[in-house]
């Protein structure tokens, strides 16, 4: 049997470190104290003005790759997963296949929000399974979102920071007669709730309001929320997706060692936790040190779990992400 694995993981965030002390002076405001309650949030990394998602997503790359112990040339396919790409086109994806020297890798973005990390891994896995000459695939998630930001609204500009992470994942062959046991890829789940599609992004600069004047003015090339999402929306579907890939894993989600989340609302998390009956410290979480750093967020946790070594051969690792549009994406796999 043929299964796609998790080979290694890198990640890399801007040295610029933004407290929340920042944005108190900025907005005039004590808003550091609500950041701490609520989200845990005490600071995050913002890009310099010279440094773009492909920088960061090219370092995150290099990194993973390294622990991989593969050289680029090795890559048989790269996926960007980004809602801040280097340009509208081409893909940020190419411009980051050609600084690590991937010459021989395809390429692709993919933008489910920040659900895109997770979106990647499957379609990585899936590649894999699906056809003997995908052996390496590296899925990036980056996020610069610092430079959508409008420095007013304190409904966003508090919240979002910028980062990139990366995973191998490899072919590996098994002489197992069934899947039960086999490492790597074990199930997925795609969902979209497209009725939510207005409610937040950044809606200008594309085809549908072209980069005018007007554009500008109304800020419509920043992040709005333009509506405030239903406070249960992310538990109720974590939970349902999750229990429907537990499922389909044949792994009961209190057997499951690591859960990764989108690190948007640690209080959505620990609920989801608790609604599966599921340890909160099975899940590994990182807005403290690093705010919201949308697709690559999950990434960042997988690294740095695997960094600290908390991850061990035959763990089973969930994945849950989410993100505007709105998108979901789950998958389970076992280290």
């Amino acid at each position: 049997m043929r299964n796609a694995i998790l080979r290694a993981t890198g990640s890399y965030v801007p040295a610029n470190i933004i407290p929340n002390s920042y944005f108190d002076a900025m907005l005039g405001e004590d808003v550091s104290t609500w950041l701490v309650e609520n989200l845990t949030i005490r600071e995050r990394r913002w890009c310099d003005e010279n440094e773009s998602t492909a920088d960061l997503a090219e370092c995150a790359a290099r990194e993973a790759l390294r622990n991989a112990g593969i050289a680029a040339q090795d890559l048989d396919l790269l996926i960007v997963a980004t809602d801040t790409p280097e340009f509208v086109s081409p893909s940020t994806a190419s411009v980051v296949q050609y600084r690590i020297g991937a010459r021989n890798a395809g390429t692709f973005d993919i933008n489910t929000a920040c659900a895109g990390f997770v979106t990647g891994l499957d379609v990585a896995a899936k590649f894999i399974r699906a056809d003997d000459h995908y052996k390496h695939v590296l899925v990036i998630g980056a996020y610069a979102m610092s430079k959508y930001l409008n420095k007013a609204d304190k409904k966003t500009v508090t919240l979002f920071a910028d980062g990139a992470a990366a995973a191998v994942l490899s072919a590996e062959y098994s002489n197992k007669e069934s899947a039960e046991g086999m490492r790597g890829y074990l199930a997925s789940e795609l969902r979209t709730q497209g009725q939510y599609y207005d409610w937040m992004g950044i809606y200008g600069g594309a085809a549908r309001y072209p980069m005018t004047q007007d554009v500008l003015d109304r800020k419509d090339h920043l992040l709005r929320f333009v509506k405030k999402f239903p406070r249960e929306l992310n538990p109720n579907t974590w939970v349902d997706m999750i229990r429907a890939v537990s499922k389909r894993a044949s792994v009961a989600p209190e057997n499951i060692q690591h859960y990764f989340f989108t690190q948007i609302n640690i209080n959505s998390i620990r609920e989801t936790m608790q609604r599966l009956d599921v340890p909160i410290e099975r899940s590994h979480n990182i807005m403290e040190r690093f705010g919201y750093t949308g697709s690559a967020c999950i990434g960042m946790a997988l690294d740095e779990a695997m960094q600290q070594e908390k991850i061990k051969p035959g763990d089973v690792l969930m994945f849950m992400g989410s993100g505007g549009g709105l998108a979901f994406a789950s998958l389970a796999l076992r280290f």
